[in-house]
């Protein structure tokens, strides 16, 4: 990778670690695998960063990555995902993850959600991606996308505890 090309991608890393790690989180449900999952997708992207960086929006093609990595995870072992409502003993370091008694409640109901609904979930309602960008980043059509979410919050209505947490939360959800 020549020198530019190596500063550039650089840079987005540093831009977007803690983004791109905290959306890591919600998918796994555990900080270290979050920060496994990020490395790992990052890895992928600097091999292609001249694609990468040469498309419409980088971080849109990395999040796709993210996704596609942590899919991958579940291909290749073959295992039922085991997430525990409990959050992580140790926060992280920033922000994202350091509000871990509220957010304990919605990672359990997140880890209730199979792998694609928590997926769109995330993307849609945290991510605050359009259900077009969603479904560019899944690979799927807009109507996956409507039904996933549809099927993944009505789960979420049900988890016990999650409506406590969001009426405490302040206006504009969790974040």
């Amino acid at each position: 990778m020549q020198a530019e090309q190596e500063d550039r991608f650089q840079e987005f890393v540093r831009a977007r670690w803690s983004h791109l790690v905290r959306t890591a989180y919600l998918l796994t449900g555990d900080a270290h695998l979050a920060e496994d999952l990020t490395q790992t997708a990052l890895a992928k992207a600097y091999r292609s960063w001249r694609r990468v960086s040469s498309s419409d929006s980088p971080e849109a093609y990395v999040r796709r990555m993210l996704v596609t990595c942590n899919s991958d995870r579940f291909r290749k072992r073959r295992v039922k995902e085991s997430l525990t409502d409990a959050p992580p003993e140790v926060a992280g370091r920033d922000e994202g993850v350091t509000r871990v008694d509220e957010r304990g409640v919605l990672l359990g109901a997140l880890a209730g959600l199979p792998p694609r609904q928590r997926a769109v979930v995330v993307m849609r309602y945290w991510e605050d991606l359009s259900e077009l960008e969603v479904a560019e980043v899944l690979g799927c059509s807009q109507g996956t996308v409507k039904s996933q979410a549809s099927k993944g919050l009505a789960k979420l209505r049900t988890y016990p505890g999650l409506a406590q947490v969001m009426d405490r939360a302040p206006q504009g959800g969790t974040k």
